[in-house]
């Protein structure tokens, strides 16, 4: 069975939620999956969601699997290194096959080694994103906006620009941002906003989230908020305007739509703001090209174009970089950490 043994299974593990991408033979993306999963409420969330992506995997059985993460971080775990262990643990128990653990530069480990190096595993999964984009772009700067994180990754000489070993280095050189087009506390946004020709606080208090900023400007792509609304209302535009609405102190009906549909703007053009912030930063620091494009990826890719324009650059997607076998492009630009652990193990020519 020669071809059981080409099949890849790309895995980013999330804190969020948890991603995979079946990478054929040939090479081709022929699946991309994405499951709600809420590590931080206990483990058997994992559990659950592998359950349901390997249902999905009737086809030929993958005998490899190339796993990425972020879950490591989550409040579930004493220390990022005790998260490391059990995830490792966990899909080891769960995943048939050889399992290879992204490291970053080191290039994959097995779980043993993941064990042993849990610093080079944690938090890998951008990295796996631009190494991939690098190969195969040569130059240009990746924009992964989540539903939580948003990376900014500089692409040059075909490999990933940066010294960042962690997310501490990450957050002070601009390369991390913590702002996402789902899951945001609008609170974190902005401290405040123009509401009816007044300057209002915004309330410290998780009444509503980038979800709803984005969904009431229709910006929301379809299943890109798969965890509960703030307030476990409705994810309809009305319940977002009442849940904004709510963080200004009044109620929806106080004011016409359209003011609920300015104050998302409002918000929205802070969000974008932040990150531009922190892409200056880096721009700053690693010179690219004039005309070296940004590679938009996440659930958030539309929000990445929108900044390229501010940047004047061109943008490639993701997915042009990975096409598919029969998965999505819009999927493989949400779950690229997958996708590109798969391929840079399946060795995918550049």
């Amino acid at each position: 069975m020669p071809a059981q043994a080409e099949v890849t299974l790309g895995w980013d593990v999330g804190g969020a939620h948890l991603k995979a991408a079946r990478i054929e033979t040939n090479g081709g993306v022929s699946g991309v999956w994405q499951e709600r999963c809420p590590l931080w409420r206990g483990i058997e969330y994992l559990e659950t969601a592998l359950e349901r992506i390997l249902a999905a995997n009737d086809g030929t059985p993958a005998a490899r699997h190339a796993v990425t993460m972020s879950g490591e971080m989550t409040d579930l775990f004493p220390t990022r290194r005790d998260g490391v262990h059990a995830l490792v643990d966990l899909l080891g128990r769960r995943l048939g096959g050889s399992l290879h653990f992204y490291a970053g530069g080191a290039g994959f480990r097995d779980a043993a080694a993941a064990k042993a190096e849990p610093a080079r595993v944690a938090s890998a999964n951008w990295r796996a994103t631009a190494e991939l984009a690098a190969r195969r772009l040569g130059e240009g700067l990746l924009i992964d906006i989540g539903s939580t994180t948003t990376d900014i990754v500089p692409l040059r000489d075909h490999a990933a620009a940066t010294d960042c070993a962690d997310d501490a280095a990450r957050l002070a050189a601009g390369e991390l941002v913590y702002t996402g087009i789902a899951r945001t506390p609008a609170m974190a946004i902005s401290a405040d906003a123009p509401v009816a020709g007044c300057w209002l606080p915004l309330m410290a208090e998780h009444f509503a989230t980038s979800a709803d900023v984005h969904r009431v400007l229709g910006w929301l792509p379809e299943g890109a908020d798969l965890h509960d609304s703030a307030d476990g209302g409705p994810k309809t535009v009305a319940g977002s305007r009442a849940r904004l609405a709510r963080m200004v102190g009044l109620d929806a009906e106080a004011l016409p739509d359209a003011a609920w549909t300015e104050l998302a703007a409002w918000l929205a053009d802070r969000q974008l703001d932040r990150i531009n912030r922190a892409v200056r930063l880096v721009l700053s620091r690693i010179r690219l090209d004039a005309h070296a494009p940004v590679v938009t990826a996440g659930t958030g890719a539309g929000l990445g174009a929108r900044l390229a324009a501010r940047l004047e650059r061109p943008v490639v997607r993701f997915s042009d970089l990975a096409p598919g076998g029969g998965a999505s492009a819009e999927f493989i630009d949400w779950c690229a950490p997958a996708v590109a652990a798969g391929l840079l193990l399946a060795g995918a020519p550049a």
